[in-house]
């Protein structure tokens, strides 16, 4: 499809998608980042909507500069996904079996585990780098210090919300109904707990008095707040890696058990809330991907869906125009507040049929007409991915 320039801002924001359509808030968050001098430039997703610090399905260039804000509090939120050697014939006819053990291994929810989970014990888990990785928490921002046992206990659990774990079967092409395994999470609370710190740290920065909007205030490069923001973003995007690492080596053990003949393909792990150090004509920037993943020449990624209409995997094409990212889902059409009020458990029902899920109210939020459609969020970006493997969830797992 092509970008489309947004009107009336400083640094050009190329658009993915009609710029009529987007909602009013969101484009007024849009000219607001363009505004702000540190920006370079501004790629803007299909699946673009309104968010909390900056615009969902945003990709920012800045020089020398970052807003925590505009990163979020799932600091590494993202994606995993593994292509298995089962078929859609493997399965049993009632995947309520293989449902409930997944939620029995993996914790769900604001649920933490009692002890915190033994690395060194779980198959298929790549054990490099976790040492280092504990002893470095005693670094991070000391306001944080008494929820190392927390972090601890939440490394291998999901969260609520959107996030998800999935089994899915591949459609169309010579892997038709193969079954793949995918999830989505990120940082968990100690995400969150250091987000909150330095948002409001950079909000009290002389140079962010005069902003458009006070949750865009950045860090600027040499300045103390803004190496303690990159030691702090950069373990918890380490932690929201292996958090997923953990959930996928353990979603592969319970499969394992019910398909004692299964083999794995390498698995794909992408982030879609982050900050990147990269280089665009020259120019030495900070990317931050809010709901976007990188999408680099031949890089593999994955754009899901909601939990009833599928998922893709993706290869990068490399766009520079678009700072080498893509859009990391479908996108929320309307607030979580409107979907309850707009739907029923039995519209959830209706459109979750043939999915083994929660069709509760308390799911009702995360029903797929409270988002775009992904089809066509993925013929927008058609010049940023080519899609690798159509997917459709056959059980989805929700917090």
């Amino acid at each position: 499809m092509g970008f489309t320039p947004l009107a009336g801002t400083r640094a050009p924001v190329r658009v993915w998608t009609d710029p009529y359509a987007i909602e009013p808030q969101a484009a007024k968050q849009l000219r607001n980042i363009g505004a702000l001098p540190w920006v370079q430039g501004v790629a803007v997703m299909p699946d673009v909507h309104f968010g909390k610090g900056a615009t969902v399905g945003s990709v920012i260039a800045m020089r020398q500069a970052v807003s925590p804000a505009a990163v979020g509090v799932d600091i590494g939120c993202g994606m995993s996904a593994v292509r298995t050697s089962l078929t859609a014939a493997d399965l049993p006819d009632d995947l309520a079996g293989l449902r409930s053990a997944i939620e029995a291994t993996i914790p769900v929810g604001f649920a933490q585990r009692t002890d915190s989970v033994d690395t060194r014990r779980i198959r298929g888990l790549e054990q490099a780098g976790w040492d280092d990785f504990w002893r470095r928490f005693a670094g991070l921002d000391r306001r944080v210090a008494q929820l190392e046992t927390r972090a601890q206990r939440q490394i291998g659990t999901l969260g609520g919300g959107n996030h998800f774990i999935e089994v899915c079967l591949e459609q169309g092409g010579a892997d038709e109904g193969r079954v793949w395994l995918m999830l989505h999470s990120g940082s968990r609370n100690i995400g969150k707990e250091l987000a909150e710190r330095h948002i409001g740290v950079a909000r009290g920065l002389p140079h962010n008095a005069d902003l458009p909007d006070r949750d865009l205030a950045v860090f600027l490069a040499g300045t103390p707040e803004m190496d303690a923001y990159r030691r702090d973003l950069f373990w918890a995007q380490e932690y929201a890696r292996r958090n997923r690492a953990v959930m996928l080596a353990l979603l592969c053990g319970v499969v394992r058990e019910h398909f004692p003949q299964v083999g794995y393909d390498e698995p794909i792990s992408c982030h879609h809330n982050y900050v990147s150090e990269e280089s665009y004509d020259g120019v030495d920037v900070l990317v931050t991907r809010k709901g976007a993943i990188r999408a680099g020449r031949g890089d593999l990624g994955i754009i899901p869906g909601s939990m009833g209409t599928g998922s893709y995997i993706v290869r990068g094409r490399g766009n520079p125009d678009a700072y080498c990212s893509a859009s990391h889902g479908a996108g929320r059409r309307m607030s979580r507040a409107q979907a309850k009020r707009t739907f029923s458990t039995e519209d959830l029902a209706a459109q979750t049929a043939g999915v083994e899920c929660r069709k509760d109210a308390g799911v009702v939020d995360e029903i797929p007409g409270a988002y775009k459609d992904i089809t066509e969020v993925m013929a927008q970006q058609e010049d940023l991915v080519e899609v690798v493997a159509h997917l459709k969830q056959v059980v989805c797992v929700k917090g």
